[in-house]
């Protein structure tokens, strides 16, 4: 390979590391062609960008970015697929369809800011919450006190203070 195709390869790879927060690097090794296609497919309805990837162009390309990749670089044997995504769980969610088979399987990830290191971090990854989820989480947990202020409301204790001994009285 020339080393300007190299060149903009490194380049290329290294504005997905910056452009997307997350990424998670995938073993294809022994995926033929009819299961990486579908496999394309799933990410790409999952908004995730898939590229398969040259391990030494990968390497430098970490050297490059201003992240100390350094605990990734054991993980970069095989045929490796790089998913690139916004939403730090999305991959792992999909990679657990897959489990059975063990292939793709998880070599590495960075995630939230973190690196992960081996398949056993799954579990892991596949439990860490979007952005999206926490924002639900903490909007419901905010409705909360309302809807126990509303049904003290509701179950006749009218006044002010027969909503603070209604509310008094229920169970955390």
């Amino acid at each position: 390979m020339k080393k300007e195709v190299k060149d903009t390869i490194i380049a290329e790879l290294g504005e997905k590391i910056k452009n997307y927060p997350h990424f998670y690097l995938v073993d294809v090794t022994g995926l033929n062609a009819e299961a990486t296609s579908s496999l394309r497919r799933k990410c790409f309805k999952s908004e995730i960008n898939m590229v398969v990837v040259k391990n030494n162009l990968l390497h430098k390309a970490f050297e490059a970015s201003d992240v100390d990749f350094e605990p990734l670089y054991g993980s970069l044997k095989g045929n490796t697929a790089v998913m690139f995504t916004q939403t730090a769980n999305v991959p792992a969610k999909l990679l657990k369809e897959y489990k059975k088979e063990g292939i793709p399987a998880l070599k590495a990830a960075y995630a939230e800011e973190s690196l992960f290191v081996g398949a056993e971090k799954l579990e892991e990854l596949s439990a860490l919450k979007s952005k999206n989820e926490l924002i639900a989480d903490v909007v419901a947990l905010l409705q909360s006190p309302a809807k126990n202020v509303v049904s003290a409301l509701q179950s006749g204790a009218g006044t002010i203070h027969g909503v603070l001994k209604t509310l008094g009285e229920r169970p955390e």
